[in-house]
Protein backbone atom coordinates (compact mmCIF):
# COMPACT_ATOMS: atom_id res chain seq x y z
CA UNK A 1 0.00 0.00 0.00
CA UNK A 2 1.05 3.59 -0.83
CA UNK A 3 -0.23 6.29 1.90
CA UNK A 4 -0.65 9.85 2.40
CA UNK A 5 -0.40 11.04 5.44
CA UNK A 6 -1.21 14.79 5.71
CA UNK A 7 -0.39 17.35 9.20
CA UNK A 8 -2.67 20.31 9.21
CA UNK A 9 -2.34 23.43 11.70
CA UNK A 10 -4.72 21.69 14.33
CA UNK A 11 -4.16 20.73 17.65
CA UNK A 12 -2.91 16.84 18.12
CA UNK A 13 -0.51 16.37 15.96
CA UNK A 14 0.62 13.36 18.29
CA UNK A 15 -2.18 11.54 16.52
CA UNK A 16 -0.23 11.99 13.47
CA UNK A 17 2.73 10.57 15.58
CA UNK A 18 0.81 7.79 16.32
CA UNK A 19 -0.67 6.72 12.85
CA UNK A 20 2.74 6.67 11.45
CA UNK A 21 4.31 4.71 13.82
CA UNK A 22 1.24 2.03 13.15
CA UNK A 23 2.03 2.27 9.55
CA UNK A 24 5.78 1.79 10.05
CA UNK A 25 4.98 -1.22 11.36
CA UNK A 26 2.44 -2.59 8.79
CA UNK A 27 4.31 -4.88 6.81
CA UNK A 28 1.58 -3.81 3.56
CA UNK A 29 2.92 -0.87 4.15
CA UNK A 30 5.47 0.03 1.03
CA UNK A 31 5.25 3.97 1.00
CA UNK A 32 4.17 6.83 3.03
CA UNK A 33 3.79 10.48 1.73
CA UNK A 34 4.19 13.17 4.41
CA UNK A 35 2.79 16.52 4.11
CA UNK A 36 2.81 19.26 6.77
CA UNK A 37 1.20 22.41 6.15
CA UNK A 38 3.28 25.28 7.16
CA UNK A 39 1.11 25.52 10.48
CA UNK A 40 0.91 21.65 10.74
CA UNK A 41 5.12 22.63 11.17
CA UNK A 42 4.29 25.14 13.95
CA UNK A 43 2.35 23.27 15.54
CA UNK A 44 4.11 20.19 15.58
CA UNK A 45 7.06 21.97 17.36
CA UNK A 46 4.51 23.80 19.80
CA UNK A 47 3.05 20.61 21.31
CA UNK A 48 6.64 18.75 21.34
CA UNK A 49 5.63 15.94 18.91
CA UNK A 50 8.87 14.71 16.79
CA UNK A 51 7.57 12.40 14.10
CA UNK A 52 9.33 9.48 13.12
CA UNK A 53 12.10 9.66 10.13
CA UNK A 54 12.38 5.85 8.24
CA UNK A 55 13.25 5.08 4.85
CA UNK A 56 9.48 4.02 3.90
CA UNK A 57 8.64 8.04 5.00
CA UNK A 58 9.03 10.58 2.28
CA UNK A 59 8.30 13.81 2.97
CA UNK A 60 6.71 16.75 0.38
CA UNK A 61 6.92 20.10 0.51
CA UNK A 62 3.23 21.64 0.89
CA UNK A 63 3.74 24.20 -2.24
CA UNK A 64 5.23 21.58 -4.36
CA UNK A 65 2.18 20.63 -6.67
CA UNK A 66 4.65 18.50 -8.79
CA UNK A 67 4.59 15.94 -6.02
CA UNK A 68 3.56 12.22 -7.15
CA UNK A 69 0.62 12.27 -4.87
CA UNK A 70 -0.90 15.60 -7.02
CA UNK A 71 -1.93 13.07 -9.74
CA UNK A 72 -3.93 10.23 -9.55
CA UNK A 73 -1.65 8.00 -11.86
CA UNK A 74 1.13 8.36 -8.26
CA UNK A 75 -1.33 4.89 -7.60
CA UNK A 76 -1.43 6.21 -3.51
CA UNK A 77 -4.70 3.52 -2.13
CA UNK A 78 -5.60 6.24 0.60
CA UNK A 79 -4.22 9.30 2.36
CA UNK A 80 -5.54 10.54 6.00
CA UNK A 81 -5.54 14.23 7.15
CA UNK A 82 -4.82 13.77 10.67
CA UNK A 83 -5.62 16.19 12.46
CA UNK A 84 -7.52 18.16 10.03
CA UNK A 85 -8.33 21.93 10.55
CA UNK A 86 -11.22 23.61 10.06
CA UNK A 87 -10.01 25.73 7.44
CA UNK A 88 -8.53 22.50 5.64
CA UNK A 89 -11.80 20.51 5.58
CA UNK A 90 -13.67 23.92 4.48
CA UNK A 91 -11.12 24.14 1.52
CA UNK A 92 -10.82 20.39 0.74
CA UNK A 93 -15.02 20.38 0.51
CA UNK A 94 -15.27 23.64 -1.33
CA UNK A 95 -12.87 22.31 -3.92
CA UNK A 96 -10.06 24.53 -3.49
CA UNK A 97 -6.28 22.93 -4.05
CA UNK A 98 -3.90 25.65 -3.52
CA UNK A 99 -1.73 23.19 -1.81
CA UNK A 100 -0.71 19.34 -1.76
CA UNK A 101 -2.45 18.70 0.83
CA UNK A 102 -5.71 20.18 -0.35
CA UNK A 103 -4.96 18.56 -4.41
CA UNK A 104 -3.83 14.99 -3.22
CA UNK A 105 -7.60 15.25 -1.04
CA UNK A 106 -8.89 16.24 -4.50
CA UNK A 107 -7.17 13.26 -6.01
CA UNK A 108 -8.52 10.82 -3.49
CA UNK A 109 -12.20 11.91 -3.57
CA UNK A 110 -12.06 11.81 -7.70
CA UNK A 111 -10.30 8.94 -7.58
CA UNK A 112 -13.10 7.38 -5.08
CA UNK A 113 -9.65 6.32 -3.12
CA UNK A 114 -9.93 6.36 0.51
CA UNK A 115 -9.75 9.74 2.74
CA UNK A 116 -9.70 9.84 5.58
CA UNK A 117 -10.33 13.00 7.84
CA UNK A 118 -9.36 13.17 11.26
CA UNK A 119 -11.08 17.13 12.64
CA UNK A 120 -9.77 18.47 15.62
CA UNK A 121 -12.63 21.04 16.66
CA UNK A 122 -15.16 21.22 19.85
CA UNK A 123 -17.73 22.82 19.10
CA UNK A 124 -18.62 22.51 15.56
CA UNK A 125 -20.15 25.51 14.31
CA UNK A 126 -22.90 24.68 11.51
CA UNK A 127 -20.54 25.43 8.57
CA UNK A 128 -18.32 22.91 10.41
CA UNK A 129 -20.54 20.38 10.24
CA UNK A 130 -21.81 21.20 6.43
CA UNK A 131 -18.28 20.82 5.08
CA UNK A 132 -17.70 17.40 6.63
CA UNK A 133 -21.42 16.59 5.95
CA UNK A 134 -19.87 17.53 1.75
CA UNK A 135 -16.60 15.48 2.33
CA UNK A 136 -18.81 12.59 3.64
CA UNK A 137 -21.25 12.43 0.61
CA UNK A 138 -18.12 12.74 -1.43
CA UNK A 139 -16.78 9.88 -0.06
CA UNK A 140 -14.72 10.62 2.75
CA UNK A 141 -14.77 9.28 6.36
CA UNK A 142 -14.90 11.70 8.96
CA UNK A 143 -13.24 10.23 12.18
CA UNK A 144 -13.14 12.59 14.68
CA UNK A 145 -10.41 12.68 17.12
CA UNK A 146 -12.60 11.18 20.05
CA UNK A 147 -11.29 8.96 21.87
CA UNK A 148 -12.74 5.63 23.88
CA UNK A 149 -12.57 4.64 27.14
CA UNK A 150 -13.35 1.22 26.72
CA UNK A 151 -10.56 -0.34 27.38
CA UNK A 152 -9.68 1.55 30.24
CA UNK A 153 -7.02 4.32 29.50
CA UNK A 154 -4.16 4.73 32.16
CA UNK A 155 -2.70 7.26 30.22
CA UNK A 156 -3.11 10.40 27.37
CA UNK A 157 -0.96 7.59 24.97
CA UNK A 158 -3.18 5.01 25.31
CA UNK A 159 -6.10 7.91 24.07
CA UNK A 160 -4.17 8.84 21.67
CA UNK A 161 -3.84 4.91 20.33
CA UNK A 162 -7.67 4.02 20.37
CA UNK A 163 -7.88 6.42 17.56
CA UNK A 164 -4.74 5.83 15.41
CA UNK A 165 -5.94 2.04 15.78
CA UNK A 166 -9.46 3.19 14.16
CA UNK A 167 -7.47 4.97 11.42
CA UNK A 168 -5.34 2.12 10.48
CA UNK A 169 -8.11 -0.04 10.43
CA UNK A 170 -10.02 2.24 8.33
CA UNK A 171 -6.97 1.80 5.85
CA UNK A 172 -7.87 -2.17 5.59
CA UNK A 173 -4.75 -2.78 7.48
CA UNK A 174 -4.98 -5.48 10.39
CA UNK A 175 -3.04 -4.73 13.49
CA UNK A 176 -3.91 -6.32 17.22
CA UNK A 177 -5.92 -3.40 18.80
CA UNK A 178 -8.64 -3.18 21.48
CA UNK A 179 -11.95 -4.50 20.18
CA UNK A 180 -15.54 -3.84 21.98
CA UNK A 181 -16.53 -7.16 23.56
CA UNK A 182 -13.06 -9.01 23.52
Amino acid sequence: MKIVVAITGASGTIYARKVLEHLLQAEEVEQIALIVSQMGHKVAQHEGVKLPEHPKITIYDNQDMFAPSASGSAGFDAMVVVPASMGSVGRIASGISSTLIERTADVMLKERRRLIIIPREAPYSLIHLRNMTTLCEAGAMILPASPSFYAHPQSIDDLVESIAERIIAHLGIEQEHYRWGE
